[in-house]
């Protein structure tokens, strides 16, 4: 599980850092994760290949983490793509991409799909064979939604030597990785436990942008592997963060902390701060396994 950051402060654009945008790669998906202005900039930036991107997550619509997507659907178009591209976000968005699609003349050459979201409770918005996604109702000053993304149960791992010493041939695998017992041609059953290794631990990432300290997301991301949360001020400007329904560091730790979370991702800096180091600092008081998000950071997990 990979996660590039194309950008992670608050509010405006600036020379040196971007509004939020970020890429998850997960069983060989490459999911975009809200589009803030210059997100096509940062992708070619960090050679991020754009026919990877089926799926866009939009959390709400202010505009650091949207003004970025009818440029991209644009420029996909002067692409010449043909993938299908799919557009997850809030009641609105597509109103707002055809508006602007309309007045400049401009169409599609691919099938653009839009699935808006209403609900106040979560909800599966996206699944197949590897991955589920779910939404995370946040409390902000428009509607607004994080995203958790989840691997499913994967195929059980071949014992290599165990599969040669009964000699079964390499038609049975398919059914052995999916959990099934062998029976040999004397009779013989041959245990799934014998024949596969445990796989590896399903991983999960949550992501949670703007929103008030909220300790009702807390049942939804227990024990994520992963938790993306904004951290817009530090504690000295709490009473801002209250007014505009935003979080602090030590809010983001607090919530990590009783989510038993295994890693905290800090991101949607204010620009007010000279060093996002302090972001760490404070939340560390609570919680200590903190990353920081910065442009351009990569992070595997």
């Amino acid at each position: 599980m990979k996660v590039k950051i194309l950008g992670c402060y608050a509010a405006t654009p600036r020379t040196i850092t971007n509004p939020t945008s970020q890429v998850l790669e997960i069983k060989n998906h490459m999911f975009l994760i809200d589009c803030g202005e210059g997100t096509q900039v940062q992708l070619r930036k960090h050679k991020i290949k754009f026919s990877r991107i089926n799926h866009i997550f939009i959390s709400h619509l202010h505009g650091d983490h949207f003004y970025g997507l009818i440029g991209l659907i644009s420029t996909f178009m002067l692409l010449n793509r043909v993938n299908d591209l799919h557009v997850y976000g809030p009641k609105g968005i597509k109103e707002l991409i055809l508006l602007q699609l309309r007045a400049s003349g401009s169409y599609t050459g691919y099938n653009l799909y839009f699935h808006e979201l209403t609900a106040k409770e979560s909800e599966t918005i996206y699944e197949d064979e590897k991955v589920i996604v779910k939404t995370i109702p946040l409390q902000h000053r428009i509607y607004t939604n994080g995203f958790l993304f989840q691997e499913k149960n994967q195929q059980r791992k071949l014992n290599i030597e165990a599969v040669e010493r009964h000699n079964i041939e390499t038609c049975y695998f398919q059914k052995i990785k999916y959990g099934g017992d062998i029976t040999l041609e004397d009779g013989t059953v041959v245990s799934n436990a014998e024949l596969t290794f445990d796989p590896e631990p399903e991983k999960t990432y949550a992501f949670c942008s703007d929103t008030v300290y909220n300790e009702n997301i807390i049942p939804l991301i227990e024990g994520v592997d992963v938790l993306y949360h904004e951290t817009t001020f530090l504690d000295s400007e709490e009473h801002l963060a209250e007014k505009t329904m935003h979080t602090t560091a030590k809010q983001a730790a607090t919530i990590a902390l009783k989510a038993n979370v295994k890693k905290l991702l800090m991101g949607h800096y204010s620009t007010r701060y000279a060093s996002i180091e302090h972001f760490k600092t404070e939340g560390q008081t609570i919680f200590p396994n903190i990353l920081l998000a910065d442009d351009g950071k990569e992070f595997n997990f």
